[in-house]
Parts: structure tokens; C-alpha cells; sequence
């Protein structure tokens, strides 16, 4: 990925994966009946934030596996992928392994 971009406080990138294409028994599914992914790959972390005059660092880093909310984060281009810019309180979880 050529461009950066740097997430201010505690907002993280996610690149999101692909969306599955077919069933487990088999069938193909179209593009238009394709669920939005909910799981991706983090990109870029921001700082942190400050709350009651703690910081408060990120849980997250680059290159963690996250589940996030169906309708979680804003959808921009970076270098002609689509990414996901969402607060680090809009990711449910990291997968491990």
C-alpha cells in the first residue's frame, strides 16, 4: 500500500476480508446476496485517547485479525482498496491464531 494514513486517537484502519462466495455445501453465492464482512486485518492504529486525564492506550495493533460490527467503522478508499476507519470500541474482538 503506497499512501498511509495515520489514525488520530483511539480510531484504527481495518482492511476488511473478502466476503465469502460460497457455501459450505457448495453453492455460489452472487454478489448481490453476499454479507458484508465482519472480520479484517488492522492496518493502522492511532495514539490513543485521553479520558479524565488518563491516557489511554489501544488494545489493537497492526496486522491483529478483529470482528467488528456489521455496520461498524466509514468506508474510504486508500490507493484504490476499501478500508474501514472505525473507533477502536466499534471492534468486538482480535482472532487468535
Amino acid at each position: 500500500m503506497a499512501a498511509s494514513i495515520k489514525p488520530l486517537g483511539d480510531r484504527v484502519v481495518v482492511k476488511p476480508q473478502d466476503a465469502e462466495t460460497q457455501t459450505a455445501g457448495g453453492l455460489y453465492i452472487p454478489d448481490t446476496a453476499k454479507e458484508k464482512p465482519q472480520r479484517g486485518t488492522v492496518l493502522a492504529v492511532g495514539p490513543g485517547k485521553v479520558e479524565n486525564g488518563t491516557k489511554v492506550d489501544m488494545t489493537v495493533s497492526e496486522n491483529d485479525t478483529v470482528l467488528y460490527g456489521k455496520y461498524a467503522g466509514t468506508e474510504i478508499q486508500l490507493d484504490g482498496e476499501d478500508v474501514l476507519i472505525m473507533r477502536e470500541s466499534d471492534i468486538l474482538g482480535i482472532v487468535n491464531g
